[in-house]
Parts: structure tokens; sequence; C-alpha cells
């Protein structure tokens, strides 16, 4: 999903790409606008992510855009220099997801659906003036949603990631 931003001087809009992250074990939630889909923006939103949730985890499983996968394959890709100096950096493994393979990362699959449904679907009639205006408003209701109790389990994504996730974050 993208969401349009107005220039207020020229009238001019530009479509807004939505980026998501999900925590394996609590379904910990993170999701931020970017300008376009480049390098820079992925790496940006992952440093981000990171930051959200205080910690790194021992693999991050990302697709396979032109902007991240220097040689995109099924079983090998090999990832841009950024991307492996990125990996490094944080001592992170990352494991693209096969190509046209959701089921090689089901959770933020969830996550995307969900962050559509009950964060850009309550986004959809108002009008944003700047990325930073947008993010601020997107932050709000994500925090509401890791807040929100869960319908079959106890306890909320926020408290399942305190207790299960949050322990196993390396800084």
């Amino acid at each position: 999903g993208t969401v349009p931003i107005v220039d207020a001087a020229t009238g001019e809009i530009t479509r807004a790409q939505i980026f998501v992250a999900t925590l394996g074990a609590s379904n910990y939630t993170y999701a931020c606008a970017t300008p376009r889909q480049t390098t820079a923006d992925w790496i940006g939103a992952q440093v981000q992510a990171l930051e959200f949730i205080g910690g790194v985890p021992r693999l991050i499983v990302p697709d396979q855009p032109r902007a991240l996968i220097a040689r995109p394959d099924c079983y090998d890709p090999i990832p841009s220099r950024l991307v492996q100096e990125f990996s490094s950096h944080y001592d992170v493994a990352v494991l693209p997801a096969r190509p046209g393979r959701p089921r090689d990362k089901p959770k933020v699959e969830v996550g995307v659906q969900i962050v559509e449904r009950w964060i850009l679907a309550r986004l959809r009639n108002r009008r944003f003036f700047s990325l930073a205006e947008l993010n601020a408003a997107i932050a709000e209701l994500l925090a509401e949603l890791n807040h929100r109790p869960f319908k079959k389990l106890p306890g909320c994504r926020h408290s399942t990631f305190l207790a299960l996730d949050l322990a196993e974050l390396r800084s």
C-alpha cells in the first residue's frame, strides 16, 4: 500500500511507501512510511525498526527487491553491498525470502494485512503534507495496534513482546 503526500506549495502528490516489520514470537509490529523503495530507504526503515524494538534479532527475512539484492536467486541470492554492511554492522543474518513464496515470511505477511486494515484504512481520508506528519500518524495508531488485546490468546503484542522477544534481542 501507498499513502498520498501533498506538496503544500505546488499541490503535487507523491506516494509514500509503507515498510512493515514483525517479530516472530510476539507479532510485535513496526511500520513507517518511506519516500521510495530504494536501498537507503529500506536500510533506514530497518534501522528505525531495530530502534523501535530496542534490540537486534538474530535473523532478518526480507523480500528480494532489486534495491536489496544484487543477484536475485531462489536459493542463493547475493545481497547488495549496503545490505552486507548493514548485516555485519548489526551482527545479524539477512536471509531473503524466495521470490513469490509468502510462506517464507508468514508473520510479516499477516503484519502487512493488519497494518493495511488497522492503520492505513483509518488514514485513508486524511491528507498529509509531509512524510514526518504521516509517520507521526502511523506511530500513534501503531502504539494502539501493539496494545490491542489478542482475540484468542491472553495479553497483547506488547505484553507478549516483553515476555518472549525482548530477552532474546541483542543490543
